[in-house]
């Protein structure tokens, strides 16, 4: 009995360990340092909160795609730096700086488990100074 409790111990400890969520913040991450809408929006929830210097609302995963197309080519993306990332009860957040051509902003990106995979639910951009 002992040894059937050590082994179901190690495995279940293993598969905790091992668990990686389908899409992370990294991956993000790689496109937001590209500026590619289309390339960011694969990790979209359902609908998501954007919030940019001149408008902040909820859209869903079309409308979102296109809003940051039109931020992205009226900024055009020199690089996004990551200054701090972590996690919380499942949930995956970062925020940066990304610098453009016309400014940088802060910017921070939270995803949140839903099902087997994690998803963007919010993107925030606010100029810095």
């Amino acid at each position: 009995m002992k040894k059937f409790l050590l082994i179901v111990l190690a495995t279940s400890s293993l598969l905790f360990t091992s668990y990686k969520p389908i899409y992370s913040i990294e991956e993000v991450v790689t496109a937001m340092r590209s500026g590619n809408a289309n390339q960011l929006s694969r990790y979209f929830d359902d609908r998501i909160d954007i919030q940019l210097p001149s408008k902040s609302d909820n859209y869903s995963r079309t409308q979102a795609e296109m809003i940051l197309k039109d931020f992205f080519s009226s900024n055009e993306v020199k690089d996004f730096q990551v200054k701090h990332k972590g996690e919380n009860n499942g949930a995956q957040f970062c925020i940066g700086l990304l610098q453009t051509r016309n400014g940088n902003y802060r910017t921070k990106l939270y995803m949140k488990q839903k099902g087997e995979r994690q998803v963007l639910q919010e993107i925030g951009f606010q100029l810095a100074d």
